[in-house]
């Protein structure tokens, strides 16, 4: 088991910037990527970002290249994703999870975090 805690979301301006965090736990070693995603009112859930955890390779959606940043910590077995130049559209709920042998997908993913807010104003 992984346990997933996430924090860092909220409100912020257009324009500005957020770093989410997210902190594992338990059979950290089983991990084989973190992935962020996010899933906005009525919508499905989509692909933001990922990072594998050994190698640090990082992939991102095309919505978010050039704008938000995965990195992890492996000391503290923590990731982090930082969200600059925000915009209305990345208003969603961001969920962090652990797996991932196809970073791309949901479905390679076994652990989940909570999810935390983020909300952007104009």
């Amino acid at each position: 088991q992984v346990q997933l805690v996430e924090s860092g979301g909220g409100l912020v301006q257009a324009g500005g910037s957020l770093r989410l965090s997210c902190a594992a736990s338990g059979r950290t070693f089983s991990m084989w990527a973190m992935g962020w995603f996010r899933q906005a009112p009525g919508k499905e859930r989509e692909f933001v970002a990922a990072i594998t955890w050994s190698s640090g390779g990082t992939y991102y959606a095309d919505s978010v290249k050039g704008r938000f940043t995965v990195s992890r910590d492996n000391g503290k077995n923590t990731g982090f994703l930082q969200m600059n130049s925000l915009k209305r559209a990345d208003t969603a709920v961001y969920y962090c999870a652990a797996g991932g042998n196809n970073v791309f997908s949901t479905a390679s993913y076994n652990y989940w975090g909570q999810g935390t807010q983020v909300t952007v104003s104009s």
